[in-house]
């Protein structure tokens, strides 16, 4: 079991340090614009995965970043 140090961080990320909240920041930017837009795109025409298939992988990108973005809100690591 991975414990918490003194301020509340779970193993070596240290969400509060300025690289870590910029990293957190741009990937959720980026699973939220690229997920339902170039990712669908690079299943469905370069991969040649079915549409609806592509469409829902971009959808759940879109999702996870949408958490993320929450996340980082509620943390309060946007304001």
């Amino acid at each position: 079991m991975v414990e918490n140090d003194e301020n509340g961080n779970v193993g070596r990320f240290d969400i509060n340090s300025k690289f870590m909240r910029v990293l957190l920041v741009l990937v959720a930017v980026v699973l939220i614009f690229a997920g339902p837009t170039y990712v669908s795109y690079l299943f469905f025409n370069i991969f040649n995965v079915n549409y609806v298939v592509s469409i829902v992988l971009g959808a759940a990108l879109f999702i996870a970043g949408l958490i993320l973005m929450w996340f980082l809100i509620r943390k309060k690591i946007i304001v």
